[in-house]
């Protein structure tokens, strides 16, 4: 390949437009500006979010501190106490806690929390443990596994 051979692809180079050289321009006449208003004179200074006068989106809407963390990862959060509902040595996995109810669906990973009591020994498998809710089953009797 040669360099003098190279060439833009087709529609990827514009012609200038040749604004307020008259009719034969194919701009001419209002410069592609329209015809009167604000916008069509010379030394138009519009901010940006100007409206014309009417009260700006920006100060409708009211204000909001700080920022949103958009890769903040979201959990399905089940409590230790909501365990109870499963008999003494039972496995319970994401797929059951859907069954259950505990859980709206998988679409996020379920976390376990230690909020209530375990009286009961369970093999409890999820994404994340509170170090409360890993103590409260341990001591329960119960394994965790972190999957």
């Amino acid at each position: 390949m040669d360099q003098s051979n190279l060439k833009p692809p087709a529609g990827a180079k514009h012609k200038k437009k040749r604004v307020g050289c008259g009719d034969g321009s194919g701009h001419g006449t209002f410069s592609t500006r329209g015809c009167k208003g604000q916008k069509s004179r010379s030394g138009r200074d519009l901010r940006p979010g100007f409206e014309g006068g009417q009260l700006p989106i920006i100060r409708r809407l009211p204000w909001t501190r700080g920022f949103t963390n958009v890769a903040k990862k979201q959990f399905s959060l089940v409590n230790v106490g909501d365990l109870k509902k499963f008999d003494a040595g039972a496995e319970v996995n994401t797929e059951i806690l859907v069954q259950s109810g505990l859980v709206k669906s998988l679409a996020f990973p379920v976390k376990i929390l230690g909020n209530g009591e375990l009286d009961r020994a369970l093999t409890v498998k999820a994404s994340k443990f509170s170090a409360a809710a890993k103590s409260k089953i341990e001591a329960a009797g119960g394994k965790v596994e972190e999957i």
